[in-house]
């Protein structure tokens, strides 16, 4: 019996090195590749097909890297004009000082003579240098605290959640842009809208934290006699506080001998106090669930 019989049966040594050099080549597969119909990627064999098509797709393509920079640039210009770095800045330039005597004023309104906004080539001059000049520093810091400490009263209550705590922040954020939306609408129906900067208003309706942290703090030491107290006090400081401010920043300049006062004033009288009364209202529906006797 011949011993490679088997061998020259099932292919032999010398076929299974064949056979198995395929994998030891690429050459192999390159070849087999080349034979093999052409691969195309996903709408690739349609362009090519259709040469309009594929005019088409490069001019598109052309036009889009055209288009969004410059798409870019415009957002980027409108969102600077609305709310850009140097006018934030601008707002937040305060100092100790300045922090001190514009938490006297809120509380304590009624002695201050001068409300004038002092300017510098145009511009209104920093917070930090001018005590009437609105800044967002105060309301926002006025706000953090107004959510701790209704932390603390909701602890000092045993009815502390997280979930209570977040409603408070949450309502409180919701009902001051509620608040900005519908002033901003009034004044652009009413045609004021282009004397008013729209931070200023952010600035001045975030005061009313200050006055709602103190309410806080005298419901909490002195019950219900000591909220109803503290939301009167500060409920007069903030409408006087509001209606002598926003004289200034809705009708700055007086206006002049011969002209009809009728209209326009009626419009910016009657838009000054509803700003102003409404902040005591707010007031008192964002703090009543302070106080568990109210």
């Amino acid at each position: 019996m011949d011993p490679y019989s088997d061998q020259q049966q099932y292919g032999g040594p010398t076929q299974l090195f064949e056979d198995t050099s395929n994998y030891a080549n690429p050459g192999m597969f390159q070849e087999h590749d080349l034979n093999s119909p052409q691969q195309f990627y996903p709408g690739q064999e349609f362009l090519q097909n259709n040469p309009g098509a594929n005019m088409a797709a490069n001019m598109a393509m052309q036009y889009g890297q055209t288009f969004v920079p410059a798409a870019g640039e415009y957002v980027e210009k409108k969102i600077e004009s609305f709310l850009s770095i140097s006018k934030l800045k601008y707002y937040f330039a305060v100092d100790t000082p300045y922090v001190m005597k514009k938490l006297g004023l809120l509380i304590f309104p009624f002695a201050h003579e001068d409300w004038s906004l002092k300017y510098d080539k145009s511009e209104p001059v920093a917070p930090r240098y001018e005590i009437n000049s609105p800044d967002l520093y105060i309301p926002t810091m006025a706000f953090v605290t107004y959510v701790l400490v209704c932390g603390l009263v909701f602890g000092t209550q045993n009815r502390f959640t997280p979930e209570l705590l977040g409603m408070a922040a949450s309502s409180g954020l919701v009902w001051l842009v509620l608040e900005l939306v519908v002033i901003i609408t009034t004044l652009y129906m009413t045609g004021i809208s282009g004397n008013v900067r729209y931070l200023d208003l952010l600035a001045l309706c975030g005061y009313k934290y200050v006055g709602m942290i103190i309410i806080a703090f005298s419901g909490l030491m002195f019950l219900l006699t000591g909220y109803w107290i503290a939301l009167g006090w500060m409920s007069l400081s903030i409408a006087f506080f509001m209606a002598r401010t926003l004289r200034l920043v809705i009708n700055p300049h007086q206006p002049q001998e011969g002209v009809a006062r009728s209209g326009g004033a009626t419009r910016r009288l009657y838009i000054l106090l509803y700003i102003s009364l409404t902040q005591p209202v707010l007031m008192y529906f964002l703090t009543r669930h302070l106080n568990k006797y109210t």
